[in-house]
């Protein structure tokens, strides 16, 4: 799934090499922590969220088919 995440972020961004995501397993859930270049926040956020809605909502489908719980985090 990390992979997933930053491979379509870096398709989004103007900077794909400071894209990276920390992937953090918890008890009930797996929390992938995103983080882009400051430039780039809001292209990976959308407008009203709806990019990283959107991301969420892929993250939510693939982890369906693992049987896993995935959460999305954007790091400033």
């Amino acid at each position: 799934m990390k992979q997933l995440v930053e491979e379509i972020v870096k398709l989004l961004v103007d900077k794909p090499e400071e894209v990276s995501v920390t992937e953090l397993e918890g008890e009930q859930a797996v929390v992938l922590e995103l983080k882009v270049a400051k430039e780039d926040l809001g292209k990976v956020i959308g407008k009203h969220g709806h990019t990283a809605q959107s991301l969420r909502t892929l993250l939510n489908a693939a982890g369906m088919k693992v049987r896993k719980r995935y959460v999305l985090q954007i790091v400033e």
